[in-house]
């Protein structure tokens, strides 16, 4: 019997006399494969290569990452220079990523000391949603190997929340382009850093790569604990925005914390679930009301607040600003029903009385000493965001 072709491929195998078995008696078939082979840039490779682009910026070193947050060739991406974006390599072109697009993008990153703390080969995520994923790397060199591109839609297993720096820069790329991005702490991981690696308020210099950018995938089912942990990190990114005073990324960040605990759910919540995705709801429409009213929407301030006090018709936090919210409009008679039972569920809160005060200045007779408007008073009511910011609450 034959053996195998020169070439690797097996051949039909022959009954005796030397006949080929099967439906093509008359003929023998080989089967040949091209071969093709597909250069990878090994993991040593690319650290190499970017251990040289930091050299050419003459980092890391004593100075650390302080003179390149001064120097020229950078680009400001926030009012507080921050965040600064430097292009390593221009992309072909391209749009770059529209709101709601889903991103894969190769990330490495680097403390002012040189230590390597972040590699990704393939991370995807949709800027702003403050959820990512990632493509294992061992998967990833895998079908890179085999010369077939990673799937559109991996397995998706929602991580941390990533550094603000991407979230924030990988939306002014183009498909093909690499940039670094020098982040200070707050555009990092923040004041207490990331154990073990990322030392407390540590900048850090990222080089990323725009792969792809797609079409945001559809809301796939997910389980009760994930849909309340991407809640968590979408409010949390809205606190982070309402706390800079970006109060138009606050409220996206709290729409889409919203858009996940409403999401299509993989298996219905036990009671402790359900508790929390309400206690959960509940903070999100009240930060979207404090986000409002920092927007100047006071109709959907309200609005907000009444979606709150349907969940949970005891909400002190909701009751108070729609008693204010309604004293603001004029429509005292309602405000103060809804300002007593606030003042009922907690007696000894100051806001409340001195709400209820007002209003009961303003509903009594004028004085003889001349007419007041009563929408004139002299000490003008408080704004509806007198109670603690939302940033507060976001925290618990």
């Amino acid at each position: 019997m034959p053996g195998p072709s020169p070439g690797g491929s097996p051949e039909r195998e022959t009954e005796a006399g030397g006949r080929p078995r099967g439906p093509g008696r008359d003929r023998r078939v080989r089967f040949r494969l091209p071969h093709t082979a597909i250069t990878v840039p090994s993991v040593r490779e690319e650290e190499r290569l970017f251990y040289r682009r930091l050299e050419a910026l003459a980092v890391p070193g004593p100075g650390g990452f302080g003179p390149l947050f001064a120097s020229d060739g950078w680009s400001d991406l926030t009012e507080d220079r921050l965040l600064r974006k430097r292009v390593v390599r221009a992309g072909p072109g391209g749009p770059r990523p529209l709101p709601g697009q889903e991103v894969s993008v190769k990330v490495l990153g680097a403390l002012e000391d040189g230590g390597l703390v972040e590699r990704d080969p393939r991370l995807i995520f949709v800027p702003g949603h403050g959820d990512v994923v990632q493509v294992s790397p061992n998967r990833c060199a895998a079908q890179c190997r085999a010369g077939s591109a990673p799937p559109r839609a991996p397995t998706r297993q929602p991580r941390r929340a990533r550094p603000q720096a991407l979230e924030l820069g990988v939306p002014t790329m183009q498909p093909g382009e690499v940039s670094f991005f020098l982040a200070a702490f707050p555009y990092a991981y923040g004041r207490p850093g990331r154990e073990p690696d990322v030392p407390p308020e540590a900048p850090l210099l990222f080089e990323v790569t725009l792969l792809e950018v797609r079409d945001g995938p559809d809301p796939q089912p997910l389980p009760p604990a994930v849909r309340l942990r991407l809640g968590s990190q979408r409010r949390e990114r809205g606190n982070f925005h309402f706390a800079r005073g970006d109060f138009a990324a606050a409220l996206r960040s709290y729409r889409l914390s919203l858009l996940a605990l409403d999401g299509p759910a993989a298996a219905p919540p036990g009671p402790e679930e359900e508790e929390e995705l309400r206690e959960q709801r509940v903070k999100c429409l009240n930060n979207c009301a404090a986000a409002e009213l920092k927007l100047g929407r006071a109709e959907e301030a309200l609005a907000a607040c009444e979606a709150a006090l349907r969940i949970s018709p005891d909400n002190g936090r909701a009751l108070l600003r729609r008693g204010q919210l309604l004293a603001e409009q004029g429509r005292d008679a309602e405000a103060a029903l809804v300002l007593k039972r606030a003042l009922e569920l907690d007696p000894a809160n100051k806001v409340i009385h001195t709400e209820l005060s007002r209003l009961a200045k303003r509903q009594s007779p004028p004085s003889s000493t001349g007419p007041q408007n009563p929408r004139h008073d002299p000490e003008p009511p408080p704004g509806p965001a007198s109670p603690p910011p939302p940033s507060a609450e976001g925290a618990i």
